[in-house]
């Protein structure tokens, strides 16, 4: 018998507890969703912006800042 559930979820690590306490009979299907752009100057220290890249930096272990485009080019 199949069943299927839809839910909307923010767990990280969910997939592996799902499978290994279901022994691996259920999995979920995972979809972009739930999300909106961000206005304003990411350069600005006081706008919205600004704020949510530091924070998501921060979070995973990135330098603080946004790095120069130069960092990105490739150099010969």
């Amino acid at each position: 018998m199949h069943r299927v559930l839809k839910l909307f979820l923010f767990i990280l690590g969910f997939t592996a507890d799902l499978r290994s306490n279901t022994g691996g009979q259920a999995f979920p299907q995972c979809v972009f969703d739930h999300w909106q752009n961000l206005t304003g100057d990411a350069s600005q220290v006081d706008s919205k912006t600004y704020t949510v890249i530091q924070a998501t930096r921060k979070r995973k272990g990135l330098s603080e800042g946004i790095p120069a485009l130069d960092k990105y080019l490739d150099k010969l």
